[in-house]
């Protein structure tokens, strides 16, 4: 967490609350956060001056444009991003602070403290790390059942894991993954070069299906995700699958199971999901 949907919302509240604004100087208390330039005060000295004029997003990541340079900033599990006025208290765990000439500020908040932050020349974050290998971006209209099978068709290793690795197709993570499985009634454990063109084709809709209805609801909050404007995410009273181990299936009735796959706990139903 978060995952595809969770950073899209955040994506698109963030350019609702500070697209225009301009960056009068940066404070930096957790300097590890910013992983590019590797010296805080070059960070801030870079961004002073600047006007955020966009959000966009790539898999994970957020996309901050500014005028001539590009912020690409990385949540991991817990970085969250709020608008706050500057006379308002600082909480707890707050590590960057982006102070505008409005008189208002952009805060990241990481209790985990596993975000990061890197600083480009605006075109450079496309073909430099930590964007460079990333795969099919599935909410794109080139992701199409052709390029997802190209993707993941000849794979040797599980379609779970497969569908995890940020190589092939970005952003899904754990959540998404079992729930587009489920909705394509194939087991997290099938070998993807076995899946046939059907199975693909199904899975590839159930992936933008699932992807779509989670960005509408604005995301899961599992734990602690909220948006820019501190809001919860509601999908996660729409899960059918993930999280509910020993429940009925919504579809058939058996009790829900809970396994291992890629090193993470993965939920399917035995009787929907045959391997």
């Amino acid at each position: 967490m978060p995952e595809l949907p969770e950073v899209e919302t955040v994506r698109r509240t963030l350019n609702q609350l500070i697209v225009g604004k301009t960056i009068d100087h940066v404070t930096v208390s957790l300097p590890r956060i910013i992983q590019r330039p590797d010296d805080i005060d070059a960070f801030a000295m870079e961004l002073a001056g600047h006007t955020v004029i966009g959000v966009e997003r790539r898999g994970k990541f957020l996309r901050i444009l500014l005028d001539g340079l590009v912020l690409v900033s990385h949540l991991r599990m817990e970085g969250r991003y709020g608008v706050y006025e500057q006379h308002e208290d600082v909480e707890k765990h707050t590590h960057v602070i982006f102070h505008f000439n409005d008189g208002t500020e952009l805060r990241y908040k990481d209790v985990r403290q596993f975000g990061t932050m890197h600083l480009f020349n605006a075109g450079e974050e496309l073909v430099s790390k930590p964007l460079l290998k990333l795969g099919l971006e599935p909410l794109d209209p080139a992701f199409t059942v052709t390029a997802f099978r190209e993707a993941v068709g000849k794979r040797t290793t599980k379609i779970k894991a497969v569908l995890l690795n940020q190589a092939y197709v970005v952003g899904i993570g754990n959540i998404y993954v079992d729930e587009a499985l489920f909705r394509a009634a194939i087991h997290p454990e099938t070998i993807a070069k076995t899946l046939t063109e059907a199975q693909l084709t199904v899975l590839h809709e159930a992936i933008v299906a699932t992807l779509q209805d989670a960005v509408n609801a604005g995301g899961s909050s599992i734990k602690s995700y909220v948006n820019g404007q501190g809001e919860m995410g509601m999908f996660q009273h729409q899960l059918k699958i993930y999280g509910r181990k020993s429940e009925p299936c919504t579809t058939c009735g058996t009790l829900i199971e809970k396994t291992v796959v890629g090193g993470r706990g993965t939920h399917f139903c035995p009787n929907c999901q045959l391997l």
